[in-house]
C-alpha cells in the first residue's frame, strides 16, 4: 500500500516561538478591569529586587488577578531562560550581554560586599581591601563577566588569592561561609536576612558597584498582563 510521508514541521518554526504562542493564547484579559494572566520574571538575588517587588506590588493592587511566577538565578541563566521563552522579563545583574534585549536600567547601584564570620577580626571593621582579603580563602561568584569584575578590583593581589569555591548564588556561598571554607564576594542586597550572629556583610574599599536592567526579548508577543505590566514598570522608572 502506498505511505504518505511523514509531516513534517514549518522550516521556520522556533521552539522559543511555540512556547510564548501558547502562552500568550492560555492568558487572556477578561475585559479592560479584569486583567488576567502570569508574567514571569527571572532575578538573581541583588538589591534591584527590593524596588522591584514594590513595583509589582503596585500593579498587583490595580490588576490583583495577574500572577507573578518569580525564577531565582544568575543573569546568564536568566538569558538562556528568555531565549527558550520561559521567562518573560529579566532582572540581569551588569556586566552582562543585552544588545539583543529591551530594557530599563534599575535606579538602583549595587554595592559588592564580603562575607565574613561572626567574631573575626575583620567582622568588626567598616570596610575590608583587597590586601586583606588576600590573606584569607575566598568563595568567589561564578558568572566569568561578574568574577572578571571582582578580580580587576581585586588588581595585583587576583594573582594571590587562595579561591577555596566559586559559587553562583549568594545564600550558598554565605552557608560555605558559615561552614568555615571563606568570605565570600557579593552584593549587598543579596542577603537582606543576615544572621549577625553568624556572619557579617563588610564593604569593600575602595567601593566596588554595578547596575542591574529589567529586560525582555525584541520582537516578540507577550500576554497582556505582560504587555501591561512593562507599561506599568516603564512609567514607575521614569517618574523616579
Amino acid at each position: 500500500p502506498l505511505q504518505l510521508p511523514a509531516r513534517r514541521q514549518p522550516q521556520d518554526e522556533h521552539p522559543a516561538g511555540t512556547r510564548y504562542r501558547a502562552k500568550t493564547e492560555a492568558e487572556v484579559s477578561c475585559g479592560k478591569e479584569e486583567l488576567e494572566g502570569t508574567v514571569t520574571i527571572g532575578c538573581g538575588e541583588i538589591a534591584a529586587v527590593q524596588y522591584l517587588a514594590k513595583i509589582i506590588e503596585k500593579f498587583h493592587e490595580i490588576h490583583p488577578l495577574v500572577v507573578f511566577d518569580i525564577y531565582t538565578a544568575n543573569a546568564d541563566q536568566i538569558r538562556q531562560r528568555m531565549d527558550e521563552g520561559l521567562s518573560d522579563i529579566g532582572l540581569l545583574l551588569e556586566p552582562s550581554d543585552i544588545e539583543q534585549y529591551e530594557y530599563i536600567r534599575m535606579p538602583v547601584t549595587e554595592k559588592w560586599a564580603a562575607i565574613v564570620p561572626s567574631g573575626v577580626p575583620l567582622s568588626k571593621r567598616n570596610s575590608v581591601t583587597a590586601e586583606e582579603l588576600a590573606k584569607v580563602p575566598v568563595i568567589m561568584p561564578s558568572r566569568k563577566k561578574v568574577h572578571a569584575e571582582v578580580a580587576n578590583w581585586f588588581g595585583k593581589h587576583y594573582e594571590h588569592l587562595n579561591i577555596a569555591a566559586v559559587s553562583n548564588l549568594s545564600t550558598n556561598s554565605a552557608l560555605l561561609v558559615e561552614a568555615g571554607l571563606g568570605y565570600a564576594l557579593t552584593i549587598e542586597g543579596a542577603l537582606p536576612f543576615l544572621k549577625e550572629s553568624r556572619i557579617r556583610m563588610i564593604p569593600l574599599s575602595p567601593e566596588l558597584t554595578a547596575t542591574s536592567v529589567l529586560a525582555w526579548k525584541r520582537q516578540l508577543p507577550f500576554s497582556s498582563a505582560t504587555e501591561h505590566f512593562l507599561e506599568f514598570f516603564r512609567k514607575e522608572a521614569e517618574d523616579q
